[in-house]
């Protein structure tokens, strides 16, 4: 005989109305994927436990406040709230990178080395995708010093020589172009972890 599936909804409804047990299948249904995109984020198996309990807390309380919003989507409402989670995580430790706007800035000192596994690397090729995708967005003269700078590691001595201007010109649009690139990871609500 086949067991058959009950719908989330349904669970949570039944959780609402005081049935305990359906609370207890959706945890265990949806414990791995939660819980490992925790993991994913923060590397750390006793802080992903504790975040994953959080995410449940807050899910136990919002249900019983009856403030849940029923659309039939409850896996990603609770994967939004662990994700908000793991983000006060790292706000808290003051793990977030800030952005210091110098000469010797280098973006991808933010990123970390998290190892060489082919999921990490193909996390961190996106990560320079992203970041290559937000350099485009640069005011041209800003992207131009930037690129040279970063990408093609030249020295400001050079880059003023390439581009036809003085290094003091070269030195603000590469301090205006980290400026304004912080401004659109900010506005976007891009989170660079390591």
């Amino acid at each position: 005989m086949q067991k058959k599936l009950i719908p989330d909804a349904i669970l949570v409804s039944d959780y609402i109305n005081g049935s305990e047990k359906s609370l207890e299948i959706l945890i265990k249904r949806h414990k791995s994927r939660i819980f490992s995109f925790i993991y994913s984020k923060v590397y750390d198996k006793d802080i992903s436990e504790d975040i994953f309990q959080d995410t449940f807390i807050k899910v136990i309380r919002t249900l019983k406040k009856g403030t849940y919003n029923e659309e039939g989507k409850f896996l990603p409402w609770v994967m939004r709230i662990a994700h908000n989670l793991v983000i006060d995580h790292f706000r808290k430790s003051n793990r977030m990178p800030k952005f210091r706007n110098t000469d010797e800035f280098d973006i991808f000192s933010v990123l970390g080395d998290s190892g060489d596994n082919k999921e990490d690397l193909l996390i961190k090729e996106q990560i320079y995708e992203d970041i290559r995708t937000l350099v485009d967005k640069l005011p041209n003269d800003q992207r131009e010093v930037l690129i040279m700078r970063m990408y093609r590691d030249m020295s400001f001595k050079e880059i003023s020589e390439n581009t036809g201007v003085s290094i003091n010109t070269a030195l603000g649009r590469m301090r205006y172009a980290l400026i304004n690139l912080r401004k659109i990871i900010e506005q976007n609500n891009i989170i660079l972890v390591s």
